[in-house]
């Protein structure tokens, strides 16, 4: 599976931010509880010296089942003693355990070779996070998108732009190259639909950026106007393995704009990177707003989903 590095060294450092949190209080406890009970460190040495025993043993080819078994003894002999100690001055009997915030992976990020579920979460959260969706991604999915708010031909236009927006998203890989434009009216579920791609996508560990036509268009002008606009946003435009474009139609149409959004457009075509762009115009309106270009890119390698019915967002506000 393929993450994003940006993400994976975050979510590494915050792992081991974790970790290092909880041995320093581990280290606390253990000098607060051997201040007032000395006897505790010499069954800390102890419980220490067992480890010891266990990797001279193994060094020298002496390490038999028998002896492992009787080190294993004397370890729980210890860690039992230290337990009654402890409960006897008024602790809890695990107070000297290390309390890591992930108890499978001791907060390594791993648990053997496979990587742990804390850090799959953690890389979940931080793909949200830069993906510009993250107040979206928990509404709107795959199981709650709702075809029962369309009629007739209308819903079954819906259940199969569901259909085919899931497997992409399930299918979804290094090698997916396939870019989806979605046409209809405002309410029909076209961000809806994306954002739901984009959830299962981040899930798998990919990168996916998001942004609004307005958006998109407003990185590259604070750049040109001397704005202090970081030019990384625009490089992920293009780099990012699935851009999801919104809105395309409502950003001031000029050379500029066009421009802008052709060299998006075409660079990830290119380099067959996909993308979903989401618009309120009409396939005439889009020839007559954008250069032929642009038209011919997005008619040409675009695969088009119409969507059409009633107002769905209007629907459930009235509900």
């Amino acid at each position: 599976m393929a993450y994003n590095k940006d993400n994976l060294i975050k979510a590494r450092e915050t792992i081991s931010g974790r970790r290092n949190s909880a041995l320093s209080d581990y280290e606390r406890r253990m000098v607060e509880t051997e201040e007032k009970i000395p006897e505790l460190a010499d069954i800390r040495r102890d419980l220490a010296a067992t480890g010891s025993k266990i990797m001279s043993a193994a060094l020298s080819h002496r390490l038999s089942d028998e002896l492992l078994s009787n080190i294993r003894r004397e370890n729980e002999r210890l860690q039992s003693a230290r337990s009654e100690i402890l409960a006897r001055n008024g602790y809890p009997h695990d107070y000297l355990n290390i309390k890591y915030f992930c108890p499978i992976c001791s907060d390594t990020g791993y648990a053997g070779i496979n990587m742990c579920e804390c850090m799959k979460r953690e890389l979940a959260r931080l793909g949200a996070e830069s993906s510009g969706l993250s107040g979206l991604l928990e509404r709107q999915t795959f199981d709650s998108f709702d075809v029962n708010f369309y009629e007739g031909a209308d819903k079954v236009r819906a259940q199969a732009n569901y259909s085919l927006l899931l497997r992409f998203a399930e299918n979804f890989s290094s090698d997916s190259h396939e870019s989806w434009l979605l046409m209809g009216a405002t309410g029909l579920g076209k961000t809806h639909l994306s954002t739901a791609v984009a959830g299962k996508i981040i899930d798998k560990g990919y990168d996916v950026s998001y942004s609004s036509a307005q958006e998109l268009i407003g990185a590259f002008e604070s750049r040109r106007f001397g704005g202090d606009y970081s030019s990384d946003k625009e490089k992920r435009f293009v780099d990012c393995d699935l851009l999801i474009i919104d809105d395309l139609g409502t950003e001031i149409t000029n050379q500029f704009t066009v421009s802008c959004i052709y060299n998006v457009i075409n660079s990830r075509t290119n380099s067959r990177k996909p993308t979903i762009i989401n618009t309120n115009i009409t396939q005439n309106e889009i020839r007559e707003r954008y250069t032929d270009r642009i038209a011919s890119r997005l008619f040409g390698e675009f695969r088009p989903l119409l969507f059409s019915g009633r107002d769905v967002r209007g629907q459930k506000i009235r509900k």
